[in-house]
């Protein structure tokens, strides 16, 4: 049997997530349900010693964790030591914050040319909305998703998924 019918088609990609909320946790889940080598990046204080703590959520799945002072010149030197052997990196911050963090695609392709810097953001990198947060619900609202569910003349009803977030990472 193949490396890929065993592990996945992913086997033996690297990918480094700087932990954000949305779609970005989604997409690196599924990359390594495929197989992938998934670190997240979280922030320092908030990786539980036990890798499956009670409560432990289904989410963080299939990826390890390391957390990192994105703040703290160490902390930055430690995401470029690992970008430098990664394949892809994955981040979600609002323009700008990656690259004031000293992380951001020039800091990580000098180290690393060939790897792949993808951006989640959730409106872009530039636009009208593009320094605003993006959020499931913000989408839901912004197309109109939310006044299709729930009695007509009634408020605007939030769906009980993340849709936004699942359709967005599920993309990427």
């Amino acid at each position: 049997m193949s490396d890929e019918a065993v592990h996945g088609p992913l086997h033996g990609v690297r990918v480094i997530e700087l932990a954000g909320l949305g779609a970005l946790p989604f997409c690196s889940l599924k990359l390594a349900d495929m197989g992938a080598d998934v670190v997240r990046v979280d922030r320092a204080g908030e990786v539980p010693a036990d890798p499956e703590p009670k409560g432990y959520s289904s989410w963080d799945r299939g990826r390890r964790s390391i957390g990192v002072d994105l703040k703290h010149p160490d902390g930055v030197a430690t995401v470029l030591r690992l970008a430098a052997s990664a394949d892809v990196v994955l981040e979600s911050f609002r323009p700008g914050v990656v690259e004031r963090l000293g992380v951001g695609p020039e800091a990580v392709w000098e180290r690393n040319p060939k790897v792949v810097y993808g951006r989640l953001t959730g409106w872009g990198q530039d636009g009208p909305l593009a320094s605003s947060a993006g959020h499931s619900l913000n989408y839901e609202s912004l197309t109109g998703v939310i006044r299709a569910i729930g009695p007509e003349g009634g408020p605007p009803v939030p769906l009980l998924q993340l849709l936004g977030d699942f359709a967005g990472g599920g993309l990427h």
